[in-house]
């Protein structure tokens, strides 16, 4: 009775516990206001979109109905523990509380019996119940109600705050924004930000909207849209993105974009999208769990001779592969987190599912294997003129152009501390090429065509010179001085600084590669053998890219592409999973599955460990969703248990399915606290600069 009475009150005060903490306080709460550093600028949380609809996987009637049948199984809990211990005629009236959530099982199993014409797991909670009483264990049967709903309630609640938190990594934003008003700082509402405000910012604060600095400097952590694990020095000219955080420095900005038209925004908007999935492996087990009624209640009435009626109730109590319904979503949801953490944006959480059957990756070359900016390969330099002089002689024309071979021309020129003269728009002309006159001498910089409307003669020799390099695949800048050729520049692409690792990783992964170039055969052959890869293919068109991956597939390969031009869409569509950078073309984008948030292919590695990783949590959320009825089945025939053992086994695995749900949001707690103290080191280091 001891032993009884300690059991029975450890578990009402515990569930208490719980349902107080996951039923009464999240609805008691209020708005939390979170001051600012400065005592003048104050502000309340608000979610960036204006978005108050509820995440898909919540459903607000389904909310209100467990809370309701937890309540009613908690008094009949209550009432049948003091029955049993101090007042038998309170037994009776304990089962009141059961009355209305038997009523909705049995509404759901004849709607069901009626539509399909089978039984599902609510026949069987319908049998099971009224069985237990009918047995005169009626504390049992309020117990196993009362855990029954307790555990469906824990697991709404854990995959409600888990879909939240994904979401809501993005979603925060100050109730206040301060704005520039005529050299004046006025607070305003966030939801009247507009575009060409100039928003005032000090360190602590989150970027309400996208936009410009137009003065100041700052760290900003931007690694929930990034994944860079560092804080990025921010200055004038720079963008800055909504959701990011200023961690030290003041900065103005001018607004760009705002609310729903914000690069986080639409991350939220695709999150809603992408939870909404449904894993293959819950399919499987929803299936499994919806034809196993009628199987189970035939095991039970073989239980019958063999372990009697208590036997029976045992078998029917095992409610086959039901877990699996908000296991295999919460689980999904905490995979997505992780992702996001580390700048993988997965637009549609199918492609997570299939990266795992993915034993091909295609690259597109140009832009995704190599970066948009080429580099300085060779300087010719002709006549009485040095390298050095031709590598000024190309900066001082190029310093005002944007342009990728501009970029690279002054790159190299910064790296040979080459000083640059002012040009004034007076002798600086744009045409074919461009001409800049300095003390008095011509320098032209160009092409083949602009040299000869200039009338500069090019020698035969730099004629073959030029027509090799172009076979290369590599670009060539001609300069001119005082009317005469005084040098050439040419210009190969740059492989991205990760490439080699991640085809590597790939390649140890099992899967193989191959690259897809719309170049030349001799650059792209190049490429091939530096990255080591074996198979390419050279002067593809866009639709030629498809129909390479049409036949891939047809040979029986499972086909990631990798691009980010708009000349790769046609083939990322026909592609079993598609990937797309950060910075790619908008057609790139709105067709792949996967995005790299950074920009860059370090994480693609981590994304296939993911997608490994996700099918093996699927598929263990599967077995400890059915290993625990069959063991309890098995107990019945061999051990002759009864109900206490199946109740134990039916609810072992929840706490087991929540942990193994929410074991990648644990493994990756290490990189979040790295990058906090990344980011305090990069704040005491601003503080240090300030000083």
């Amino acid at each position: 009775m001891i032993l009884e009475a300690c059991i029975v009150y450890g578990t009402l005060f515990y569930g208490v516990d719980l349902i107080y903490k996951a039923c009464i306080l999240p609805s008691s709460r209020k708005a939390v206001i979170t001051p600012r550093k400065f005592v003048e600028k104050q502000h309340t949380v608000k979610k960036i979109a204006n978005n108050s609809s509820t995440l898909p996987m919540t459903i607000v009637s389904t909310e209100n109905s467990l809370d309701r049948n937890l309540l009613l199984s908690s008094v009949s809990v209550l009432s049948a523990a003091i029955g049993r211990l101090y007042y038998p005629p309170l037994l009776p009236f304990s089962l009141l509380g059961l009355i209305l959530p038997l009523y909705e099982s049995a509404k759901c199993a004849y709607n069901d019996l009626a539509e399909k014409r089978r039984l599902n797991q609510h026949a069987l909670e319908v049998i099971v119940i009224p069985g237990i009483v009918l047995a005169g264990y009626y504390f049992t049967a309020c117990l196993s109600y009362w855990l029954y709903h307790l555990s469906q309630k824990l697991l709404q609640d854990f995959e409600d705050r888990t879909s939240s938190n994904l979401v809501g990594l993005f979603e925060n934003q100050p109730g206040t924004v301060w704005i520039v008003r005529d050299t004046v700082e006025v607070a305003i509402p966030f939801d009247s930000l507009q575009i060409n405000n100039i928003v005032s910012l000090k360190a602590g604060e989150t970027i309400p909207a996208d936009g410009v600095i137009v003065g100041g400097y700052g760290m900003v952590d931007q690694h929930l849209l990034t994944g860079e694990a560092q804080p990025v020095e921010k200055k004038a000219g720079d963008p800055v993105l909504a959701s990011t955080r200023l961690l030290a420095g003041c900065i103005r900005f001018r607004v760009s974009k705002s609310g729903k038209e914000t690069i986080a925004a639409k991350i939220v908007e695709m999150l809603h999208q992408t939870i909404a999935y449904k894993p293959s492996v819950q399919t499987t087990g929803e299936i499994l769990s919806e034809h196993a009624a009628m199987p189970t209640l035939l095991i039970g009435a073989a239980a019958l001779p063999i372990s009697g009626y208590i036997g029976f109730l045992a078998v029917i109590s095992s409610y086959v592969a039901w877990d699996i319904r908000v296991l295999a979503p919460l689980g999904m949801v905490s995979f997505l987190t992780v992702a996001t953490q580390n700048g993988i944006l997965v637009k549609n959480a199918r492609s997570l599912e299939l990266l795992n059957h993915v034993d091909l990756v295609v690259f597109d070359k140009t832009g995704t294997l190599t970066d948009e900016q080429p580099h300085v390969s060779h300087i010719y330099a002709y006549g009485q003129y040095s390298q050095f002089e031709i590598l000024k002689y190309a900066a001082i024309a190029e310093q005002r152009q944007s342009h990728p071979i501009a970029r690279a021309i002054l790159s190299k020129a910064e790296q040979a501390d080459v000083r640059l003269p002012e040009i004034d728009d007076s002798v600086y002309t744009i045409g074919y090429g461009i001409q800049v006159v300095i003390d008095g001498v011509c320098i032209l910089a160009g092409s083949k065509r602009f040299m000869e409307l200039e009338g500069i003669e090019i020698s035969h020799s730099v004629l073959e010179q030029q027509s090799e390099c172009h076979e290369d695949g590599s670009a060539q800048v001609m300069i001119a001085v005082g009317g005469v050729l005084a040098g050439v520049i040419e210009l190969n692409e740059t492989i991205r600084p990760e490439a080699p690792k991640i085809i590597a990783s790939l390649r140890n992964m099992g899967k193989k590669v191959i690259i897809i170039s719309g170049d030349h055969e001799r650059p792209t052959r190049k490429l091939a053998e530096k990255l080591g890869v074996d198979t390419f293919y050279a002067e593809i068109l866009p639709a030629g890219k498809a129909e390479i991956i049409d036949t891939l597939q047809q040979a029986g390969s499972s086909v990631c592409f990798v691009g980010d031009g708009i000349n790769d869409a046609i083939a990322m569509q026909k592609a079993h999973v598609s990937i797309s950078l950060s910075g790619a073309s908008a057609a790139a984008k709105d067709t792949a599955n996967i995005i790299l948030m950074d920009g860059t292919l370090q994480h693609l590695s981590k994304l296939h460990v993911l997608s490994d990783d996700f099918k093996r949590n699927m598929n263990m959320a599967l077995i400890l969703s059915i290993v625990p009825s069959a063991i309890n089945i098995g107990g019945v025939f061999l051990f002759h248990t009864g109900l206490y053992f199946a109740i134990f086994m039916d609810y072992l695995a929840l706490p087991i399915g929540l942990g193994n749900a929410l074991l990648p949001l644990i493994k990756n707690k290490g990189k979040d606290r790295n990058l906090v103290f990344a980011c305090a080191d990069a704040n005491a280091r601003n503080e240090r600069l300030s000083t």
